[in-house]
């Protein structure tokens, strides 16, 4: 049996190292092009749905450009309008308990809530995740977002616009998403308050 040296055993432990870095940077290179559109068609879905139109990634573009319109009210804070700019959908992001959550609100021109969406990087299956269900953006549908800030809390009151139910067992998650509307809240107050004046 051939016997090796250290120094013929680091090199070519070195050079593998190398041969797969190489490797992995061209696939990932190559890959990113279509991992982008895929990131971009996923958060046109979203948008999509806050107005109630459920695409598949190969229809949200299309969909997406002939319902949605793109609009800033400065570099940092993106907002979109639908139906005429009768409408619009504020982004929201933040922090859950095990990573960054996010979600946008689509508010008619009273500042009412008539489409939400959210979505998670990590929550806990059963607890914390159950922000990115259906039956969970339905609890914001008819709450209002033009006076106060929406909050999470338990046993929430089905009269007060202003309360949602929190998500049973999560409640870190649930604190993120009270802070992350409450900054969306303070963020775009002034473009809801100009768009309820239209």
């Amino acid at each position: 049996m051939k016997n090796f040296s250290n120094k013929y055993m680091l090199i070519y432990a070195l050079a593998l190292a190398a041969v797969v870095a190489v490797v992995l940077t061209i696939v990932a290179t190559s890959l990113k092009p279509r991992q982008d559109r895929n990131r971009d068609a996923e958060t046109k879905q979203m948008i999509l749905k806050t107005i109630g139109i459920n695409a598949s990634r190969d229809d949200a573009p299309e969909l997406y450009a002939r319902n949605i319109t793109e609009c800033n009210l400065n570099t940092s804070l993106p907002y979109f309008t639908f139906d005429n700019g009768n409408g619009i959908i504020i982004p929201l992001k933040g922090n859950g308990l095990w990573g960054p959550i996010w979600g946008y609100l689509a508010l008619d021109c009273s500042g009412n809530v008539v489409g939400a969406v959210f979505g998670h990087e990590g929550e806990t299956p059963g607890l914390g995740a159950e922000i990115a269900t259906d039956n969970f953006a339905k609890r914001f549908i008819g709450k209002e977002m033009a006076e106060h800030p929406i909050y999470l809390t338990k046993n929430a009151d089905k009269d007060n616009p202003y309360q949602v139910d929190a998500i049973s067992g999560g409640t870190m998650t649930s604190n993120g998403v009270t802070a992350m509307l409450e900054k969306a809240y303070n963020d775009y107050s002034s473009l809801i308050t100009n768009h309820q004046s239209l």
